[in-house]
């Protein structure tokens, strides 16, 4: 988390830059931009908000430069949000958006709401590719046509300017613009971002800091965290009280 999605950024557009002059791209290529994580309240380090538009923009600069590729016309990329899980992180595991760009990817602001899962990104990759799916679950995934059209689109897509700092810096606990934000800004400082996942247990302390640091004092929305039925009922859907949230443990 010590380093900016801009420098992740200019690494893999160094590598664009080298692929066009050979003429040719890996077939299958991973990007990481893991900023949207965010990180602790520790003074010196770049707020949330920061963190995320950081994120944001690096997003933006790479789908640009693919855009005006000489390899966009075959391409497909598809974007997944950090920590899209069953487990109590301080994303909440319910719902996570997945963004694609492409020339066959419908545009317009097109939302597709039917149900995909991570499994549904993996099957759609593999069948591009001609290759069975990788497993059972996999396989039984929706593959998701739904957000792709038979008529290419070329047109390249130019990236919007941050209209958030990236370089904002965390205040000092006591300076801290809000009450909520200044008690719990000292807490986060000792949860542990060494590596992926391992705050799970104090998920609920990290999403409230959060919280405040964009919305203040306001009620935290706790009754949207971890397992909960809301909005089953308009999709004549209810909770099986037979199961059990599962333990990461």
């Amino acid at each position: 988390m010590a380093i900016p999605d801009q420098v992740r950024a200019d690494a893999f557009l160094t590598a664009l830059a080298e692929f066009e002059h050979a003429g040719k791209m890996p077939g299958f290529v991973t990007i990481y931009l893991p900023n949207d994580h965010t990180q602790h309240a520790a003074k010196g380090w770049p707020t949330p908000r920061a963190y995320v538009a950081d994120n944001d923009l690096a997003t933006g600069r790479v789908i640009e430069a693919l855009s005006k590729s000489m390899f966009w016309r075959d391409m497909v990329v598809f974007v997944n949000e950090d920590d899209p899980q069953t487990g109590n992180d301080h994303v909440d595991g319910h719902r996570s958006f997945c963004l694609l760009a492409g020339p066959y990817v419908k545009r317009g602001g097109a939302v597709i709401s039917r149900f995909y899962n991570q499994d549904s990104v993996l099957h759609t990759i593999c069948r591009i590719f001609g290759v069975r799916p990788m497993n059972q679950m996999v396989a039984m995934a929706p593959v998701m046509a739904e957000c792709f059209q038979e008529t290419p689109d070329t047109s390249p897509y130019v990236c919007a300017p941050a209209n958030i700092p990236i370089n904002e810096l965390n205040p000092d606990p006591k300076d801290a613009p809000s009450k909520t934000q200044a008690r719990l800004a000292p807490l986060t400082e000792k949860l542990d971002f060494s590596a992926p996942d391992r705050i799970d247990k104090q998920a609920e302390l990290f999403s409230r800091w959060v919280w405040s640091t964009v919305r203040g004092d306001e009620p935290f929305p706790k009754g949207y965290m971890g397992a909960h039925g809301k909005g089953l009922a308009a999709l004549g859907l209810r909770l099986d009280p037979n199961v059990v949230e599962a333990d990461d443990d």
